[in-house]
């Protein structure tokens, strides 16, 4: 059967449509502007958006596995549970769901409290589903790989119970597997929760560590009063953005993202490969 992708043209979305390709599984996008669809032709592609109704139903047709992420937005519960409605109206059981981890704890940042109600809806109307809940994206460093090279300080305040950042390469093959896995099983698999992180649980003190031996001169930690980095961030991003921003940051200090035992052994074993390393990625990042 033919499985879509949801947020097909987005850093996540775009490695999950390849890695489906990669293994000969039939696809379908949704999107807003096929123009910006650059897929493999094999590739299905369908107009329309998440609070599209007569769209979604168009892209619903002959499909039975749906992967779903949507946007950080103010409307992003509504697509959210439009989206899962319109799917179980036209027999869609089958979903992979990108949350975030820990979403049911921190209640007061509203794209981890938006997506926990997601998940509930999910678990609650008998979906076969596994939710993804990723650790803060290593890929978002590259915001602040200038401060970190020209400053020589690491911006983000992440404090000092550790982060087990987590590579965006990662994430949409394990989703890919898991998307293929569901979508030939021959009977609706029981709903299961699936905590996606790397391989080291990082302070902002040894993230300046890794960049300082990256770049090869001392790199500082910022501190973890989140004032600076929201004041900085408001220059370029919605104020409300920004806001989200500064109480995930909280979050980071008040609790980090710690993996839960067996979260690492769990993912190597699904990849069939070790995990991307901040190190590796700020290397990589280091050198472009």
């Amino acid at each position: 059967m033919t499985i879509l992708v949801t947020g097909a043209t987005g850093r996540v979305g775009q490695q999950v449509v390849n890695q489906l390709v990669k293994r000969n599984a039939n696809v379908r996008v949704l999107t807003r502007d096929p123009a910006k669809v650059t897929f493999d032709n094999s590739v299905e592609v369908a107009k329309g958006d998440l609070l599209d109704i007569n769209s979604l139903r168009q892209a619903f047709s002959g499909i039975r596995t749906l992967f779903l992420l949507n946007a950080v937005t103010g409307d992003e519960f509504t697509q959210a549970l439009i989206t899962l409605n319109i799917a179980r109206e036209e027999g869609i059981e089958r979903v992979v769901y990108l949350s975030v981890f820990d979403a049911d704890q921190a209640v007061n940042v509203p794209h981890f409290a938006v997506k926990y109600g997601a998940e509930r809806m999910l678990e609650a109307l008998g979906f076969s589903a596994i939710i993804l809940r990723p650790a803060y994206f290593i890929d978002n460093e590259v915001m602040v790989k200038d401060v970190i090279v020209n400053y020589h300080v690491y911006p983000m305040p992440i404090g000092s119970k550790g982060i087990a950042m987590v590579d965006v390469g990662d994430i949409a093959e394990v989703a890919a597997i898991e998307l293929i896995r569901r979508d030939q099983a021959s009977e609706k698999l029981p709903t299961e929760t699936l905590n996606l992180v790397g391989p080291d649980t990082l302070t902002g003190e040894k993230i300046a560590s890794i960049w300082s031996d990256v770049l090869g001169q001392p790199v500082n930690y910022g501190g973890d009063d989140p004032t600076e980095f929201e004041n900085n961030m408001a220059s370029f991003m919605p104020k409300w953005t920004v806001y989200e921003m500064r109480l995930m940051a909280e979050r980071y200090v008040s609790d980090g993202m710690v993996p839960k035992q067996g979260d690492v052994e769990r993912l190597t074993t699904i990849l069939g490969r070790p995990l991307k390393s901040y190190r590796d990625f700020a290397a990589n990042l280091a050198s472009n």
